[in-house]
C-alpha cells in the first residue's frame, strides 16, 4: 500500500537529509516536498514605521519553487523517481501550522522533517518547528538530523 510522506523543506542540510531519508526508507509512496513562505517575507520595519514589498515576498515565493525543483532533480538523480511519485507544494504560512495543516487536509500518513539540533537558549528563543510538528501532528513524525 502506497503511503503519502510530507516532507518539509527549507533548503538546510537537516532538511534535505529528511527527504534522502524518506526516499530511502518509503521507496514507492508518494512523497510531497512542502516549502513554507513567512507570510512576513517582505515585511519590513524601519525607524518610520513599516512597509511591505510584494517584490521580496514573490522573491520568497519564488526560492520556494526553486527548493521544491532542486528536490525532484534530487530524487531525479538518485533514480528513486522510478518508482516513487513526488509531488511538491509552496504554502505561504507559518511554519508548523502550515505543516501540520497540510498534513491534516492532504490525507499524509507521516510527516519526515529535518531539525538543526538546537538545544538550549536559541531554542528557547527561536524554537523548534520540527519539535512543534512532532507534539502536534495526527501522524507520526521522524525527525532526521
Amino acid at each position: 500500500m502506497a503511503r503519502h510522506i510530507l516532507v518539509p523543506l527549507d533548503g538546510s542540510e537537516p532538511s534535505w537529509a529528511a527527504l534522502e531519508h524518506a526516499a530511502e526508507n518509503y521507496e514507492g509512496s508518494r512523497i510531497t516536498a512542502l516549502h513554507v513562505v513567512d507570510p512576513s517575507a517582505g515585511s519590513y520595519a524601519g525607524a518610520e514605521g513599516g512597509y511591505y514589498d510584494p517584490v521580496a515576498f514573490d522573491r520568497a515565493r519564488e526560492r520556494g519553487e526553486e527548493i521544491c525543483e532542486e528536490a525532484r532533480e534530487r530524487l531525479r538523480e538518485a533514480g528513486v523517481l522510478e518508482t516513487t511519485e513526488l509531488e511538491t507544494a509552496v504554502e505561504t504560512g507559518g511554519a508548523s501550522r502550515t505543516i501540520l495543516e497540510y498534513a491534516e487536509t492532504e490525507d499524509v500518513d507521516h510527516v519526515v522533517i529535518g531539525s538543526h539540533g538546537r538545544s538550549g537558549i536559541s531554542r528557547i528563543l527561536i524554537g523548534s518547528v520540527a519539535e512543534t510538528v512532532t507534539r502536534r501532528a495526527p501522524v507520526p513524525v521522524t525527525i532526521v538530523r
